[in-house]
């Protein structure tokens, strides 16, 4: 076998390939777009350059052909309350089953986090934030959301038999967009909907720069500082928004408020992979014109949730629920999606997944990401309970 480190164009078009090519057989694999993976490696894209460094290696058999891949990437932001040690990340793993291979891939990534100082990794995780390519699933073998990760199911023996431990469960729940709400919802939503005070409201395109602010506001409330998340600025969050225009639909995007002051956040898209998956990874101006005849001639029927919050001070007082049954019997009535799925909640987060259990909903996917130590005496601690 042969590892090859990335540092020209050639090797990079290998590193993107190796994915398609190990799940090239699985017709719940959805490719993901290469702009999207080449992004996280390039500096002038991704803000991460400026904590840390990253690097990425092809491992190819005896014949050439391509079998694996790995990345591994420092950050001096990635930090949890409890780190004892340094800790780097690896992901964008692929890999054929066979332990020696990965052993291989894992081996290469472990030396150079050591070589920069690291003394533990995680992994798959993204080079970035986590709402994109972190975790390996476990559970739910569907066809991913966008930007998620899949993976076969043999990798989890891969990353086990090396000696990876768990450190947190990533846990997806889905449910029916018109199944019933549970009977303590409505009477939660009548208590808040008879106060003058609450309000909530779904987003409107021409006022993204408003509800970008809002966005900013209830964001920083109510995560930054938690498992090493940073303030955002406005400026990030309009950008953001403007590059999610093209494909909001205002219907499923809610913000509740009291006194007109933003205290929470409900974000859901159209689930974009159901256009994408015909795309095979490309996203040039042929395939952006492909991508817009799919999306007026197949039917999305799928609601991804990406992001839920209520700021601490009006958490417990049933304002998650106001906004949800505000929200969710408008689109019920106006909207043609059928199934919704949230985006991953971290096990380490007991009052996100209680809030959407009492949804009604089932786990749908479960994820994992992974620690390893490279002092093999020390035992891998669990991510902290927010």
């Amino acid at each position: 076998m042969q590892l090859l480190q990335v540092p020209a164009q050639a090797s990079e078009k290998e590193f993107i390939q190796v994915n398609p090519l190990i799940n090239s057989s699985d017709p719940n694999y959805i490719r993901p777009l290469d702009k999207d993976v080449q992004e996280v490696f390039d500096p002038t894209k991704n803000a991460t350059f400026q904590y840390g460094e990253a690097a990425r290696w092809v491992l190819k058999d005896g014949d050439g052909t391509l079998i694996g891949r790995i990345a591994a990437f420092t950050n001096s932001k990635y930090v949890t309350k409890d780190d004892e040690v340094p800790v780097g990340g690896i992901g964008f793993f692929d890999c054929i089953n066979n332990q020696e291979a990965a052993d291989l891939l894992f081996d290469v990534a472990r030396h150079w986090l050591s070589s920069k100082g690291m003394e533990a990794m995680d992994g798959p995780i993204n080079f970035g934030e986590r709402d994109k390519f972190w975790g390996l699933v476990v559970e739910g073998f569907h066809p991913p959301l966008y930007c998620m990760n899949y993976n076969q199911p043999y990798y989890q023996q891969l990353f086990e038999q090396y000696g990876f431990k768990p450190f947190f469960n990533q846990l997806c729940f889905a449910l029916k967009v018109h199944a019933p709400l549970s009977p303590k919802f409505a009477e939660r939503h009548a208590r808040l909907k008879a106060d003058p005070n609450y309000s909530a409201r779904h987003i409107e395109k021409n006022k993204l720069e408003k509800y970008a602010a809002d966005f900013t506001t209830v964001y920083n409330k109510a995560w930054a500082g938690h498992g090493g998340l940073k303030e955002i600025k406005l400026e990030n969050v309009v950008s953001m928004f403007r590059k999610m225009k093209a494909v909001m639909d205002e219907r499923i995007i809610w913000f509740a408020y009291y006194k007109e002051d933003p205290i929470g956040v409900w974000i859901n898209l159209p689930d974009i992979n159901q256009w994408f998956r015909f795309l095979n990874g490309k996203f040039d101006l042929l395939a952006k014109l492909k991508f817009l005849w799919y999306r007026y001639t197949v039917k999305c029927n799928r609601i991804t949730g990406i992001v839920f919050g209520i700021v601490p001070r009006f958490q417990g007082k049933g304002v998650d629920t106001f906004m949800i049954v505000e929200g969710a019997s408008f689109f019920r009535r106006t909207a043609p999606y059928e199934d919704f799925e949230m985006q991953w909640i971290g096990d380490f987060n007991p009052k996100m997944v209680n809030v959407a259990e009492n949804l009604g909903t089932h786990q749908s996917r479960r994820l994992v990401t992974y620690r390893y130590n490279f002092d093999p005496s020390r035992p891998v601690k669990r991510h902290p309970v927010l």
